[in-house]
């Protein structure tokens, strides 16, 4: 199936648009217009004039112009009627908001479904029913029923998920955390669209560099497994699987119409096609962020510079914790080192960075040489705030020269609101490093990346 029409549409149809706060139609057309997006909008309502200062049409067939996107908010009885207008209108996608199908108790939204799946087929793309919408950011769409959705920033991450929830919680999380998204996704009951049908367009889409999919229960898992197999070598595919035990794959069955089905057995495929399994929402985002940012390591050798001998150990631990290498550097790096920092502090890797606070170019020198070091593939540096360092941020990125290393920075650059807030986010917008709030998660950011890497190239 094409899906331009579905995230990149140039005319946006609202089934059951609304002026009425409590109708699901006002907060569609509310997310539309809150972001001013580029294309034509038609409301559809026989009973208004106008929504939101936009002249209505009773139905898809008044509409004089090509549909791109259909985005139904009606109750469920006249759902199978408005998507017989599609049908005959030639609309070339739809999201179909609508709940109460497959997964509502009883028989009757079961066979709803199945009634709309064999009336459309493979004819056109549909997201949902069940779904919250989706965000296309570099096209400026938001087409859900959140217009807060477009506070998140445009970025090289795509979140595709079962789960409107998780998709709000994820996308909500990463606008704090500084993580940009091409994509936000909810395809709820999958009528059509489903996974596999996201990848293979996601490999292809410009702005996306990282594929993120939060999986409840699928029936065909083969189909998806393929898809990762076809796309790993493009972009790397990083999954979160829920439904670990018998309450939670319950739990699944009742909100997506779909099992679980084996944890061990969806990790297992999944390793094996090429992508990478996450344990919780927190690494999800993070292994995002670093693909988004970063270049990944090309190996498990790992320096450590710290600002402060505490966090360096955190991080050692951590190191070792993740599969990570953190070996004495050479004679070679270990001499220039020492030039530079005095015989009391830790020079050996991790670095003790501490003694440097006033002397900002000898910090940003310590860093450049360890990055020409040829037995180090990736650096964790972690600066904490302190009233002494508060020039190291800046120094360090324009010692830099504003543009990202060869090997990746994981950083955790820590400090009260409005310190160093800035230099991070430029830190980051220039690929210089990837900052995250402890050591802990640096480390397993870098040894995640690491291990993506060799599923995608079978190394």
């Amino acid at each position: 199936m094409d899906l331009l029409p579905l995230l990149k549409p140039r005319t946006v149809a609202v089934v059951g648009a609304s002026d009425d706060p409590s109708k699901l139609g006002f907060h569609v057309m509310k997310s539309l217009k809150t972001w001013s997006y580029k294309g034509k909008i038609y409301p559809i309502n026989p009973n208004r004039t106008f929504v939101m200062d936009t002249p209505t049409f009773r139905d898809l067939a008044q509409v004089d112009d090509l549909i791109d996107l259909a985005i139904i908010v009606v109750p469920n009885k006249r759902v199978e009627w408005v998507i017989g207008q599609c049908l005959e209108k030639n609309v070339k996608s739809i999201v179909l908001i609508t709940a109460g199908f497959k997964e509502s108790e009883g028989k009757e939204g079961a066979l709803l479904q199945e009634r709309l799946k064999d009336l459309v087929g493979d004819r056109i793309p549909v997201v949902g029913p069940n779904t919250f919408g989706l965000v296309s950011y570099h096209h400026g769409l938001n087409a859900s029923f959140t217009p807060e959705f477009s506070l998140v920033p445009p970025g090289g991450a795509a979140i595709i998920s079962q789960s409107g929830g998780i998709s709000h919680l994820m996308a909500f999380l990463a606008m704090e955390q500084g993580l940009g998204l091409s994509y936000v996704v909810g395809l709820g009951n999958r009528l059509n669209v489903d996974f596999e049908h996201m990848l293979y367009h996601l490999a292809e889409d410009g702005p996306t560099k990282v594929a993120g999919l939060y999986v409840e229960g699928i029936e065909e898992p083969k189909r998806l497994l393929k898809a990762i197999k076809d796309v790993s070598d493009r972009i790397p595919v990083v999954v979160m699987k829920a439904g670990k035990g018998e309450l939670a794959d319950k739990a699944s069955l009742s909100h997506t119409g779909s099992l679980a089905g084996s944890q061990k057995n969806y990790r297992f495929g999944i390793l094996q096609s090429g992508g990478f399994v996450v344990e919780d929402v927190q690494s999800f985002l993070d292994l995002l962020k670093a693909y988004e940012i970063l270049a990944p390591p090309k190996g498990n050798r790992v320096a450590i510079l710290s600002g402060q001998a505490g966090p360096g150990i955190v991080a050692l631990d951590a190191c070792e914790d993740y599969g990570l290498s953190v070996k004495p550097f050479g004679k070679k790096t270990l001499s220039e080192i020492e030039e530079i920092i005095p015989p009391m502090a830790f020079r050996s890797n991790p670095v003790d960075l501490g003694p440097l606070w006033y002397d900002q170019s000898a910090l940003v020198e310590i860093v450049k040489k360890v990055l020409k070091d040829p037995d180090i593939d990736a650096i964790l540096f972690l600066m904490m705030f302190a009233s002494a360092n508060v020039n190291s941020i800046p120094a360090l990125l324009e010692g830099l020269l504003d543009k990202r290393p060869e090997k990746p920075i994981f950083a955790c650059i820590v400090a009260p609101k409005d310190i160093w807030q800035k230099e991070i986010k430029e830190g980051e917008a220039k690929g210089i490093f990837c900052n995250f709030s402890t050591p802990e998660r640096a480390a397993k950011a870098c040894a995640g990346m690491l291990s993506l890497e060799k599923r995608r190239y079978r190394i």
